[in-house]
């Protein structure tokens, strides 16, 4: 939908505060919080200004905004014969302008049964997508411990060398054989 009328009504809908979001990019370029329906056109059309000017798009889209929220990512390895690991989470809240920039885990904000309940979720969506290599499935986790799909992201991040060390494993390496076709030789109760 681009008409903007028409997306208040969707966000009355949904509630305030929302974000609104360029659907072309990241790093915080062409995102707006809108706390009220008064500031809605306005930061609808500043954020389309910002995503036109950095990614070529000025298609965004508007979700709840969480307030608080903590940044979990899931590390999984896909392999071509549908076998799907997940490497636990790190937890990557602490950011400046929307830019990870520590990165820790296990994160203290996840007891074993929310860590499980997450990392079947990162797997889930992988299956159902088919996904095959090494990705990483990150969440927005709320005040009240319900987490949220926001992305995945179809790569290793520069991240995933706190994941190595804490796992053990070497992700490139287990890249590298996914691409050649190899079926992983580890099983999650290795991991």
């Amino acid at each position: 939908e681009t008409d903007p009328a028409k997306l208040l009504a969707e966000v009355r809908k949904i509630g305030f505060p929302c974000i609104v979001k360029a659907a072309s990019g990241g790093g915080g370029k062409g995102m707006k919080v809108v706390e009220h329906d008064s500031d809605f056109f306005e930061l609808l059309s500043s954020a389309q200004r910002e995503a036109k000017n950095a990614f070529g798009s000025d298609q965004v889209f508007i979700e709840r905004y969480i307030q608080k929220p903590r940044h979990i990512e899931v590390q999984i390895l896909c392999d071509t014969r549908g076998k799907r690991l997940h490497f636990f989470e790190r937890e990557c809240s602490i950011q400046r302008r929307h830019q990870k920039i520590f990165e820790e885990t296990p994160s203290t904000a996840i007891t074993p049964e929310l860590r499980d309940k997450i990392t079947a979720a990162a797997l889930k969506i992988a299956e159902a997508a088919d996904y095959t290599n090494a990705g990483t499935v990150e969440f927005v986790l709320d005040e009240k411990n319900n987490f949220y799909f926001m992305e995945l992201n179809t790569r290793l991040q520069v991240e995933h060398t706190v994941t190595e060390l804490v796992c053990g494993v070497d992700l490139v390496r287990l890249q590298f054989a996914i691409a050649l076709g190899h079926e992983l030789e580890i099983e999650q109760t290795d991991i």
